[in-house]
């Protein structure tokens, strides 16, 4: 996928922060107190889902993109849509009817309707405007930059106020995704810019027209740091992002939300440091305030997934548990570097033999053949059933365990506790380790480690095929390396043993029922979502528990308060049998009985 293209641009970077080791014993011991201080479940942990998946159906008023009905009506049912879900509106494929009314206008209500069931379930839509409709284009394309924007204004607006003001559903609405890519806009950054600002135009008259809030955003980029030019991390200040906020604040258009994609192995992604010794997250923040935004306005990674970069991977299908272990550690670096909203794509895998799509991203396989489609869930959906069933309120210290594989989400239900205790570990870590630590290194140093990457001298370090002692490198350059074989070292420790994870619950005066859930090697396709482990805790000041944790394995623990048990009263007692003995009637009773 995309990841793979950006691995070169990161490490490019001059960062500017200290290098440090890895620390890593067999096992690690961890005591949570329920009468701790918790804090509301922050809702990056909420369950976020691009509902794209299929890319064909035989129905043509389903739209070709989504996932298929079924798969939907299944995530409503044991999930809910309380999250973020992200929608791309096709134009083109609407336009594609214009000779069949009926069932163009079903494809239309058919948008209307999962837009409709997310906005009811108290979630938040993004709706992703995307491809332009025939003879609006500059070429006959889809992914055309449209050449009469006041007509692309005309139909957005009208979109807008169906769904927005007339019916009044929760849509945050974004301006295409992957513009700087080729394969999903035809056009240059001024193009994308209009387009936007198209857009923005039809929010404010609609704002002005009707009095309600419409939130506005984008620009959905391949990558933070990415532009149209092939930007890298090295001059952020060229990113679409900030192109868009500049613009935005020029021409005083509204700037709701930003956005942007992020596909990696790496679970701590967002850890990145810039040039400015800031993280991504950070320097986007410090642009907002510049040009006199929000510094809080909401930075969304719109879609994210385990990526090694290719578009079919075994660890997304038959060894999903991989992909399933990553997205808890990828959750929680996302909280501690401060990102607001989080959309993983996709629900249902791509299988578009028409237009050559295939990607098994989804949370559900779906493969379509001469004799009929079939789809199912992976162990990725099972994680999305644990995330789900998180309480309320969070522990925030559970979320600070200090190891560099193992972690944990505890949070407090209503009934007890339920926690998420994760194994991943990143197959690119060294890798990884070099694009977020390289710290205060100079033009040169960061290209001679470029070229180490980019010869295949690199991989080659980190197998011990060179000794980069001999190399003519830096101190500085030698002890990065020296460290990322380090870290490559414990990573393939931790993929050849178990680990031993002790829990220990301290305030448990109550009588609980103990129920765990496992995913992993055992567990990648169509699964069971049942416990392995039940049983009654009593009541007492601390609870150990000692789990094995395989390699990308993630346990689920759920306390319920075992309601007490009703007791029978006791029946009332027998009286004894006693003989009733005739009434002795004298002669005087009977005086006057005729």
């Amino acid at each position: 996928m995309k990841s793979k293209l950006f691995k070169y641009f990161i490490i490019l970077a001059f960062l500017v922060v200290p290098i440090f080791g890895y620390a890593q014993d067999s096992g690690i011991e961890y005591t949570l107190d329920i009468n701790s201080a918790t804090i509301a479940l922050p809702k990056i942990f909420k369950p976020g889902m691009d509902l794209s998946g299929c890319g064909t159906h035989q129905d043509m008023s389903w739209p070709q993109g989504l996932a298929s009905k079924d798969i939907l009506d299944l995530w409503q049912k044991e999930i809910g849509f309380s999250g973020v879900y992200r929608i791309q509106y096709n134009f083109w494929e609407i336009s594609q009817l214009a000779k069949d009314k009926e069932q163009q206008e079903k494809l239309i209500n058919n948008y209307s309707a999962i837009i409709k069931a997310i906005s009811d379930g108290g979630g938040t839509v993004i709706l992703d405007i995307f491809s332009t409709p025939p003879g609006l284009g500059k070429a006959l394309d889809k992914k055309s930059a449209p050449w009469d924007i006041k007509a692309f204004k005309e139909l957005t607006k009208s979109l807008i106020r169906e769904l927005s003001c007339d019916k009044k559903y929760n849509i945050w609405y974004e301006v295409w995704s992957a513009p700087d890519l080729d394969a999903f806009f035809l056009g240059r950054k001024i193009d994308y810019l209009n387009l936007y600002k198209a857009v923005a135009e039809s929010v404010l008259e609609l704002e002005k027209e009707t009095k309600i809030n419409i939130p506005l955003g984008g620009p959905g980029a391949s990558w933070w740091f990415q532009n149209f030019d092939g930007n890298s991390i090295i001059t952020p200040e060229r990113s679409l992002i900030y192109e868009l906020i500049r613009f935005c604040y020029h021409y005083r258009l509204p700037l709701d939300f930003i956005s942007w994609h992020a596909y990696s192995s790496d679970p701590k992604t967002e850890k990145e440091i810039t040039f400015y010794n800031k993280t991504a997250i950070a320097l986007v923040r410090d642009w907002l305030t510049y040009f006199d935004f929000d510094r809080n306005t909401p930075l969304v990674v719109g879609e994210w997934n385990y990526d090694t970069g290719q578009n079919v991977l075994s660890a997304r299908k038959e060894k999903s548990f991989i992909a399933a272990s990553y997205i808890p550690a990828r959750l929680s670096s996302m909280y501690s570097e401060g990102l607001d909203y989080q959309v993983f794509y996709s629900l249902q895998d791509f299988q578009n033999s028409k237009e050559g799509v295939i990607r098994n991203t989804g949370a559900f396989w779906f493969e379509d053949s001469p004799a009929g489609s079939s789809e199912g869930q992976k162990s990725i959906y099972e994680v999305f059933k644990m995330l789900s069933g998180l309480g309320n309120q969070i522990y925030p210290v559970s979320l600070k365990v200090n190891d560099d594989f193992l972690g944990l989400i505890a949070s407090k239900t209503e009934d007890g506790l339920a926690v998420i205790i994760y194994n991943y570990i990143d197959p690119d870590i060294s890798m990884n380790y070099v694009s977020r630590y390289i710290s205060t290194f100079s033009p040169k140093e960061a290209m001679s480690i470029a070229g180490l990457v980019k010869s295949g001298a690199f991989d080659k370090i980190i197998r011990r095929d060179i000794d980069f002692n001999k190399l003519v490198l830096t101190p500085r350059v030698k002890e990065l390396l020296r460290r990322s074989i380090e870290a490559g070292d414990k990573a393939k420790l931790a993929l050849s043993s178990n680990r031993i994870f002790k829990l220990n619950i301290k305030g448990l005066k109550e009588n609980y029922i103990y129920q765990r859930y496992v995913i992993d090697e055992f567990c990648s396709i169509n699964c069971n979502f049942t416990p392995i482990e039940e049983k009654v805790l009593s009541g007492s000041d601390i609870f150990e528990e000692k789990l094995i944790l395989t390699p990308y394995s993630v346990n689920f623990i759920l306390l319920k308060k075992k309601p007490p048990e009703v007791v029978a009263e006791p029946a009332p007692a027998k009286e004894e049998n006693k003989e009733v003995k005739p009434k002795e009637v004298s002669p005087n009773d009977t005086a006057g009985q005729k």
